[in-house]
């Protein structure tokens, strides 16, 4: 094994029991060994995603059977991007040095944090990518989850397993000359599914709050429907795909707007409830669980190196400053994403 000196200690934000931003704890805990296959990164920075805010909150949301009981305290996060600071046994595509971002342990670690809320987290090689060279550790580490998710949904599973919501395999399907409308285009994985739609050749309709249709525009949306003004499925229609980044009571409002042989894709499809209605109609509903894969983290990045694509930054916050951000991302009108900053 290769490595830097460091101390056995380190700084994380830490859970001893689930609860409001006010149960999260920045205080010492012992720095993670490195195991075979893996690194060592020294985070500089990590971001914020909902599975975070769930995880803090117990995932009172779900079925009891379904809610965690782990064993505290837990390290939150899954978006890292930093400077690997050790590497394990077998390791053979990265060195001490380099710099890398990667989603880490998910969905493996869904109900115990994966820890990158923190000043080391240890990260499978196979999870990991380097980073862009032409972006900041900030905008390397708003990526991964919501940049694997649109492209999971989007370009390529990068997988074949089945999620727990559905019987069949999400299937991508092909945007060039397509409409397509994305629900919730401000957020973290909506302001990035705008960006890939016209990538791959299609006409965008973006949804979202009045502050963000600036912002969506220049990112290349064709047209902006401000959801708090008049409902997408009163103005939009002969739309190809409906790609729902918000979830929530009523996702089969955009049956009546998709096409035909159209499809809608959700990113929580919790609580859709018209299956029986989309057959019908001839829409294929399909939905994926994101998972890390280092490998089409490196085929998307290179969007990134490029400017194909950016990343929008709402906010940054230092690690101590964790219940604050989380109280951020709470607020709603979120742009972009939210990061922590763990090293300058």
């Amino acid at each position: 094994m290769s490595e830097i000196v460091m101390n056995e200690m380190m700084k994380a934000v830490q859970l001893h029991s689930f609860g409001g931003p006010e149960v999260l704890l920045y205080e010492d805990t012992p720095r993670p060994a490195v195991q075979a296959g893996e690194v060592l990164i020294q985070v500089h920075a990590a971001s914020l995603n909902p599975p975070d805010l769930y995880l803090r909150d117990g995932y009172r949301a779900l079925p009891p059977e379904w809610q965690p009981s782990p064993s505290f305290p837990l390290i939150l996060g899954t978006d890292v991007s930093g400077v690997i600071a050790a590497v394990g046994d077998g390791v053979s595509k990265v060195s001490v040095g380099d710099c890398v971002f990667a989603m880490v342990r998910f969905p493996e670690d869904l109900m115990t944090g994966s820890g990158t809320y923190a000043e080391y987290v240890s990260v499978p090689e196979s999870h990991l990518a380097l980073k862009p060279k032409g972006i900041s550790h900030v905008e390397a580490a708003g990526a991964p989850m919501s940049l694997l998710t649109v492209w999971q949904f989007m370009v390529d599973p990068g997988h074949n397993r089945l999620n727990p919501f559905q019987a069949f395999q999400h299937v991508p399907v092909p945007l060039e000359g397509k409409t397509v409308l994305i629900n919730g285009a401000g957020g973290g994985v909506g302001h990035l599914a705008v960006q890939i739609a016209k990538w791959k050749g299609a006409r965008v309709i973006a949804v979202a709050s009045g502050k963000h249709e600036g912002l969506l525009r220049e990112l290349g949306a064709d047209d902006f429907i401000d959801y708090t003004k008049a409902a997408a499925e009163t103005v939009a229609h002969d739309v190809d795909l409906v790609l729902d980044a918000v979830g929530g009571p009523n996702m089969e409002r955009f049956l009546s707007i998709i096409k035909p042989g159209g499809s809608l894709f959700l990113v929580n499809p919790l609580g859709f409830s018209a299956r029986d209605e989309a057959d019908r109609l001839g829409i294929t509903v399909s939905s994926l669980q994101v998972h890390s894969n280092g490998m089409l983290l490196a085929q998307a990045s290179r969007l990134l190196d490029d400017r194909t694509i950016r990343i929008v930054i709402d906010s940054t916050y230092s690690l101590a400053e964790a219940p604050a951000a989380h109280q951020r991302a709470m607020q709603g009108g979120v742009q972009g994403k939210v990061v922590l900053v763990v090293k300058e």
